[in-house]
């Protein structure tokens, strides 16, 4: 078998030690959504991988929609973060922070006094949320974006990204999958807007076209990847008879802007619908940058898809948490300890920082 997993690469302005991605994971030790020390240890202890994406990361307080996830919107963050990115950089690997503006999959037990809960369209999730105060509760119904509301919040993106650069970061990738907001732009089950935000394809693509280039603007493409997740169901998004067509134009669009990659999920070893192969290799044609594959990967079949030349990197997000080490453990052969799923994201060190480093 080859190794091409372990070889070095370059993305977008970077060179990286190899082509595995620690995928981006919310774990929800951030309290009062400030990064710190805690988290500095749990990212530099996994600073084998190639490129680090951070957990999603609100880039504006109405963007905090889920309990002790970090933010980056003041100089407070900016301090914690430059702690985490020294730490990475100390061990050798790149970090990309993921922003992610929650949209409607929020509550107001986990938003700052005064937030609102915004998205596409006034349209709840079904479903319920984790709130530290009254434990689970059902989605509120979103309020419908304004063209004022639109445009505050493609500034909210772009200035987080510009904070990141000054925390250390060597770029951004923006989380326009899973359901959240830019997600909700893209998807019909969350977007009826019947403006120029919504309605036909390139409509509702408007949105993260718009982000990924004001984004790249302002820090550089080089330094902009985005994550998406065509078929997804999580957040009760869904697909329809044209979207397909959404992320091959996506792609292309995206390209036209240089950015350093596209990041496809594909939940199928979770029990969601696969992305097809044939749309994963659309857009890998469409898109002239780099692309990662995520999606229940281990060494043997990262290797595969990577040799079949169907993606340029392999991100690997759950054997991460329980393996710090895991490139080292990959590469020999070693087998992978299973992680606690009970303490994905509860407070503290257990089932964090605690897994052994070897």
């Amino acid at each position: 078998m080859s190794n091409l997993l372990y070889t070095p690469t370059k993305v977008g302005d970077l060179e990286l030690k190899n082509r595995v991605v620690m995928a981006p994971m919310t774990r929800n030790r951030a309290i009062d959504g400030l990064p710190n020390a805690l988290m500095a240890t749990y990212y530099g202890q996994r600073a084998e991988a190639g490129l680090i994406v951070t957990e999603g990361t609100a880039p504006s307080p109405e963007a905090l929609g889920y309990a002790r996830i970090p933010g980056l919107f003041d100089a407070a963050h900016v301090a914690g973060w430059r702690d985490v990115t020294s730490a990475v950089h100390a061990n050798g690997s790149k970090i990309f922070v993921q922003l992610m503006h929650t949209g409607r999959i929020a509550h107001f037990n986990n938003l700052p006094a005064g937030a609102r809960i915004v998205a596409p369209s006034a349209i709840a999730a079904t479903g319920t949320i984790f709130t530290d105060k009254d434990g689970m509760q059902p989605f509120p119904t979103p309020i419908e974006m304004t063209e004022a509301d639109i445009a505050q919040a493609i500034d909210e993106f772009v200035r987080s990204a510009r904070l990141a650069i000054e925390a250390g970061f060597d770029g951004v990738e923006l989380h326009a999958a899973n359901g959240y907001l830019i997600d909700q732009f893209l998807n019909t089950q969350s977007n009826h807007r019947t403006d120029a935000w919504g309605g036909s394809i390139e409509n509702r693509q408007r949105f993260a076209l718009t982000v990924a280039r004001r984004v790249s603007d302002a820090i550089g493409a080089g330094r902009v990847g985005i994550r998406l997740s065509p078929h997804g169901v999580f957040n009760s998004m869904s697909s329809d008879a044209d979207t397909d067509a959404v992320y091959l134009q996506l792609a292309a669009g995206l390209s036209e802007l240089g950015l350093a990659y596209i990041h496809i999920v594909d939940h199928s070893s979770m029990g969601a619908p696969a992305v097809p192969a044939a749309l994963k290799q659309g857009m890998r044609a469409a898109f002239r940058g780099r692309t990662i594959l995520a999606g229940g990967y281990d060494a043997a079949t990262a290797e595969a898809d990577l040799a079949e030349g169907r993606g340029d990197l392999i991100a690997f997000g759950r054997p991460f948490i329980s393996n710090p080490r895991l490139v080292s453990r990959l590469r020999a052969g070693q087998p992978l300890r299973d992680p606690d799923f009970a303490t994905f994201y509860t407070p503290g060190e257990h089932g964090y920082t605690d897994y052994a480093v070897e």
